[in-house]
Parts: C-alpha cells; structure tokens; sequence
C-alpha cells in the first residue's frame, strides 16, 4: 500500500472536487457526509461544474459551491488555479484526471486524490499530491471508492447519499403516482419507445397516475412530446419544469420511479422511493443506484444479474451473446448508438417484475 499510515490532521477549510457527471456528483456526497461528520468545524466547499450544481443544492454539510461553467480554457483555468492556491487546509479529487488533480494540489495545504492506475501517467500526480490513491475500476461501487478516502484520512465512513432539496414547492399530484424518467443523456443507455408505452398502459390500467420527467434539451423535449401523443391523455409531462431539488421532493413522494442508467435514477434511489433501474452495458457491481439506508462496506449488486437490494430493484438486459456488461458505449461504440441488451429487454418481463414487487409490497403499511 503507497500510503499506509492515515494523516492525522484537523482541517479547518476542505475543498471537494468533483468535475464529472451529474451522477458521480450525487455519488461524492457519502464522502461529503463522512468529512462533515469527523470535522464539525470545518468549512466544506465543493467544485464542480455549473451544470450540475443543482444536485447539490440545498446540502447541509457543504458552506459554498465553487461552480466552473463548461470546461475553461488554459487562460480561465490558470485564473481558477491562482483564485484556489492554498485556500483550503485539505483539498480532495475524486477523479483521476488531470485537472482535478492540479485543482487539489493547488489548492490544498494537504491535497489527496486519485491516480491513474498507469505510472507513466500517474508519476507526476503523485509528486504533486501529498497522499494519493490508485483509482481501480475494479475496486467496487463508486460510493465505495470516494469513501477510501475516510481511511486515508483515519475517519469512519457514512454511507448515506444526500438529494438536493429546496422550499420551492412542487405541483400537487394525488397518490398513488409513478415517475418516468424516460430519456437518457446518452443513445445506447435508452430503452425502447414500446416498452415505456406497454409500461404506462400497465401502471394506468392499476390505477397509478403517471409523471413524466426529463431536462429540457429541446431534442428531449421533442421525443418525449412525440411519445406521450401515444400514451394515456391524463399522463402528465413535467420535463423541463423543475429542479433538481423540485424533481427529487416529487420522486419522493411517489409510489415508484422507473429510470434508465443516469443521474436521476440514482437520486430516485437517494430518496428511499421504491426504484426500477433499466441497465445495459454499464456495471451494475460500479455505476448501480446506491440503495437507500444500505450502509456495508461491499458493493451491493452484482456486474450480472437482476434482483432487488432494499429500495433499488436492477433489471439488466440481456443478450444471446452473454455479453454483459461490456462496458462500452453501445453496440455500434459511441454515445449515440443502440444498445442490443436494452433492445431485448422486453416489457413483459419489466412489467412482470414491477407487478410481483407491489404485490409483495401491499401487506406493509404504504409509504
């Protein structure tokens, strides 16, 4: 191990980096909980992109968001670097990358983070830090990962993942109703159009009022418009129209959310709600929703398979060539391809598993 023994410091100022996805945003905030819990003191302030501020809106345990809009060029970066320079007693990456990387290094007093698992590209990382991490994609689920920093540091972990919330209110819908978030950011993370329509004529047909959710990119604006002149009249469409913070209070108070591998489904699981997530090629052992109230020290799915572990229930695809999961970005390897597992992953079998879960679920007292 490059760095046995656990630093023994109390810092005052802390710095989180987080520079990726809206997902691995989400997935920081175990680790988020872990420092505010062993410094009460100290100030926690988190970087990452303006986009995705919204996930961390509302936090308890972090003082101020530094949010960078886009990907600066070098002469913006340079600015941020010299805005950063020894603000902070410990700075952490969560990511390997190189920014992330120079961001900590600056900016901490002590600076931590991942490296590359490559010592061509990781030798300079680690002159630049002062205690590191080798990043694995072997290691086990992401909460899992950012949490190894608890050990770097000689802290006790919590496994909670914190949604945003806000006092904005949210519009009144009458129980029980299901969420759909029917639209990945990306092509080959996409179930078909006739599965969410055998989906939303099985939950009208049980009684559940159906809620649509998504961003507002006009592209996923413009297909969901197209999908719902297919659907129930009364399935009401609210992507676009609410917050991060607005779209978690609604997904908490539902009976159920249905979602594919994004963000969004992992704050569904973030907020206790009953949670159906559609995956293809991604690992389920490192990228599945985090389960509400699960609190081991292991990852809590399996790279293959379906099966329910507290709130979350995965259902994988499948494909004659048992290929799953191939980690890669569809069949066709890029962002906008199809994705055969998710092509044949059928209604019947989604259904069949939603209507066992809620039967099973009818003796319990209702949420």
């Amino acid at each position: 191990m490059p760095n046995p023994k656990p630093l023994n410091i109390q810092p005052k100022r802390i710095l989180v980096i987080t520079l990726r996805y809206l997902g691995d945003t989400l997935l920081v905030t175990p680790l988020i909980s872990s420092l505010r819990q062993a410094y009460p003191g100290a100030e926690i302030d988190v970087l990452l992109p303006a986009i995705n501020a919204g996930m961390l809106e509302g936090n308890p345990d972090i003082r101020r968001l530094l949010s960078v809009a886009g990907k600066p060029g070098g002469l913006a970066f340079g600015k941020l670097l010299f805005s950063l320079f020894r603000r902070y007693d410990l700075a952490i990456s969560t990511q390997a990358g190189d920014r992330p990387t120079l961001c900590a290094a600056i900016a901490g007093k002590t600076s931590i983070g991942f490296v590359p698992d490559d010592a061509a590209k990781a030798w300079w990382k680690k002159a630049l830090l002062n205690r590191w991490l080798v990043f694995s994609a072997d290691y086990g689920h992401a909460v899992l990962e950012n949490l190894r920093f608890c050990e770097l540091l000689g802290i006790a972990p919590r496994y909670r993942l914190t949604p945003p919330h806000s006092s904005v209110p949210i519009p009144c819908i009458t129980n029980p109703y299901a969420v759909l978030h029917i639209m990945p950011q990306w092509r080959y993370k996409q179930w078909h159009a006739e599965g969410w329509r055998d989906l939303v004529g099985f939950l009208d047909r049980q009684g559940f009022k159906v809620v649509l959710t998504g961003s507002g990119n006009p592209a996923e604006l413009e297909a969901l418009r197209e999908l719902q002149q297919q659907l129930p009249a009364d399935v009401l469409n609210l992507a676009g129209q609410l917050s991060l913070a607005q779209l978690s209070a609604l997904i908490g108070k539902a009976t159920l959310f249905v979602g594919p591998d994004t963000g969004i489904t992992h704050l569904a699981a973030a907020t206790g709600t009953l949670t159906f997530a559609l995956f293809g090629p991604t690992d389920p052992e490192k990228w599945a929703p985090w389960p509400y109230g699960y609190c081991e020290n292991k990852t809590p799915f399996a790279s293959r398979g379906s099966g329910q572990v507290h709130n979350v229930y995965l259902l994988q695809g499948q494909t004659e060539q048992n290929c799953l999961p191939c980690q890669l970005e569809g069949c066709d390897r890029h962002r906008h391809s199809h994705s055969a597992c998710l092509d044949q992953l059928s209604s019947a079998r989604v259904i069949e598993v939603i209507a066992q879960t809620l039967q099973a679920k009818q003796p319990s007292a209702s949420r």
